[in-house]
C-alpha cells in the first residue's frame, strides 16, 4: 500500500504543481486584460472579450482535468492496494524477482 500511495501521492503532487502554474498563467492574463481595460478600441475589445472567454473555459477545463487526475490516482491506489491484500504470494514473489533482477543488473557493473 505505502508503495503504491507514494505513487499516486507523487503523481498528485505533480499535477497540483501543473495546476497552480495554469492558476498563475491565468491570473497574469486576467491581470493583462484589467490593464488594457481603458483601452477603447475595437480591435482591442474584441481580443479582450475573445481572451476573457478562452480563459473562462481553460479554468472550466482545468477543474475537470484536476478531478478526473485525483480520481484516477485514487481508483489506481485502490486497485493495487485490493490486489496486494488478494494476492499477497504473488506480490511478494514479483517483489522478490524484481529485486533480483536489479541485484544482478547492478552486480554486472
Amino acid at each position: 500500500m505505502s508503495y503504491t500511495s507514494d505513487l499516486a501521492d507523487s503523481a498528485i503532487e505533480t499535477k497540483e504543481q501543473l495546476v497552480s502554474n495554469l492558476r498563475r498563467v491565468i491570473s497574469d492574463a486576467e491581470d493583462l486584460l484589467a490593464a488594457t481595460a481603458g483601452q477603447t478600441d475595437s480591435r482591442v475589445n474584441e481580443l479582450r472579450a475573445r481572451a476573457r472567454e478562452n480563459l473562462n473555459v481553460a479554468r472550466e477545463k482545468l477543474a475537470d482535468a484536476d478531478a478526473a487526475v485525483r480520481a484516477r490516482a485514487r481508483q489506481a491506489a485502490t486497485a493495487t492496494d485490493e490486489y496486494v491484500h488478494d494476492n499477497p504470494w504473488s506480490s511478494i514473489g514479483a517483489a522478490a524477482a524484481l529485486g533480483i533482477l536489479i541485484g544482478v543488473l547492478l552486480g554486472r557493473r
